[in-house]
């Protein structure tokens, strides 16, 4: 089995914090932080990896346009991750997105898993 996977990052400390997203990918690799509920998977792919949309908080239409993306290339996608950067934009950045909800209005819109949070690092 395998899982596709998106991730949205923070716009704004994606690239500070974490270049590349070298730790998303790492934590893939290595099943590691949030990515250890796969350990059991043969493969876990991310199939997409896009920002929120900046503040004040653009997220659920950046995902819109993600996932018509997403189908119009034939890909599909299995969990959304909100990364780490995300996270921590929430508890040191004053970043007014509130995570919580926002899982719960993707999970209602894209029928879809989420998960917050992608590694530990």
């Amino acid at each position: 089995m395998s899982k596709q996977v998106a991730v949205f990052t923070c716009k704004k400390i994606r690239d500070i914090s974490c270049i590349g997203c070298i730790k998303c990918f790492k934590a893939v690799s290595d099943r590691a932080g949030e990515f250890s509920r796969y350990i059991d998977e043969d493969e876990v792919e991310i199939v997409a990896m896009t920002n929120c949309g900046d503040c004040p908080g653009l997220t659920m239409p950046r995902a819109v346009l993600l996932m018509e993306n997403l189908k119009a290339q034939g890909r599909e996608v299995d969990v959304i991750h909100f990364g780490t950067c995300m996270v921590k934009a929430v508890q040191t950045a004053a970043c007014p997105i509130n995570l919580d909800k926002l899982k719960i209005t993707f999970e209602n819109k894209f029928k879809k898993e989420v998960v917050i949070g992608t590694h530990n690092y």
